[in-house]
């Protein structure tokens, strides 16, 4: 039977309505309710253990939950006849078959999702010019460096331009350069597809996400955009060098609700409501007070930092 599609099904790519998955007693996604807006880049964030990759698998039919309901564009991840073309996905584990030819692989995985082999061959050479690696069509899988390896399995999840594309670690064990290249890649993608990320590399996920969830333990335990979650919107951070502190002063200043400061880590934390000021309103106002009073300001950030809200919110 295939979900019915009402409102929110429309509106989100994905949904989840209290899914739990169990392993025997384990329950390793335990009553998760979550909406992934269509077009959205999404993060799934957590510790090792978390959920994250049970979601995941979900999410890619590769795993049936044990209960509650999970859509992916208004049907069951199992319907295969429905949604196939439709999801892309990398697995975080994905090997490739040595003994093929790039080029021949990509064209048999996009036969595979119903493409005659003129567009077959068509499509697979535009996604491995879109992960630059035109030039390794009659290349054997098995000649390829773990970076080329890596963006291989990139160019098969976005075969046939699908609407859901699922990247579980997608720049895991690469060096910096590459990791950084094949960020650009997914980003390019924003607003042509959802793109759903699994990763532990919060600095990555924080500059490339919209939105996310952070797991915990199987549960969720916050989810929104991603300056919700690390409230950029609401406080910003100076971080003073040594010398003296005017706090009263900046108490005084208009758009700010509230000032602390942590004497350990030098730094000043002023709380602020959206609907009375930006952030950059605020940066403005408090740095004139700290600059007329002389303190010695050496960084200044809005919100906690991704990283650091997971550590808040994980254990």
């Amino acid at each position: 039977m295939s979900a019915a599609k009402g409102p929110e099904s429309v509106a989100s790519a994905v949904v989840l309505r209290n899914v739990t998955k169990r392993f025997g007693a384990k329950a390793a996604v335990a009553g998760v309710s979550l909406r992934v807006p269509r077009g959205a880049v999404y993060g799934l964030i957590g510790p090792n253990g978390a959920g994250k990759t049970t979601t995941f698998s979900m999410l890619a039919g590769f795993l049936q939950p044990t209960s509650g309901e999970l859509e992916v564009l208004g049907f069951a991840p199992s319907e295969v006849d429905q949604l196939r073309g439709r999801i892309g996905v990398l697995p975080q584990d994905a090997v490739l078959p040595p003994g093929d030819r790039v080029g021949a692989l990509l064209v048999h995985l996009a036969r595979l999702q119903g493409m005659d082999r003129t567009d077959a061959t068509r499509d697979a050479q535009k996604v491995l010019a879109e992960v630059e690696g035109a030039g390794w069509w009659d290349t054997r899988c098995s000649a390829l460096s773990h970076g080329m390896a890596k963006r291989v399995q990139l160019a098969q999840a976005l075969l046939g331009s699908p609407e859901v594309v699922l990247l579980d670690e997608p720049t895991a064990g690469l060096d910096p350069r590459v990791a950084y290249e094949v960020r650009q890649i997914i980003v390019k993608r924003r607003g042509q597809c959802t793109l759903i990320i699994s990763s532990h590399n919060l600095h990555e996920l924080e500059e490339m996400c919209d939105g996310a969830a952070i797991l915990d333990q199987g549960r969720l335990v916050m989810a929104g955009a991603i300056g919700e979650l690390t409230a950029s919107a609401a406080e910003v951070r100076f971080d003073l060098a040594e010398g003296p502190v005017p706090l009263e002063a900046v108490r005084g200043v208009a758009v700010v609700d509230r000032a602390d400061f942590d004497a350990e880590r030098r730094e000043l934390i002023v709380y602020f409501t959206r609907d009375r000021a930006d952030a950059e309103a605020v940066i403005a106002d408090v740095l004139t007070v700290l600059l007329r009073e002389k303190a010695r300001i050496s960084g200044v950030s809005k919100g906690r930092g991704l990283e650091q809200r997971v550590m808040e919110l994980t254990r």
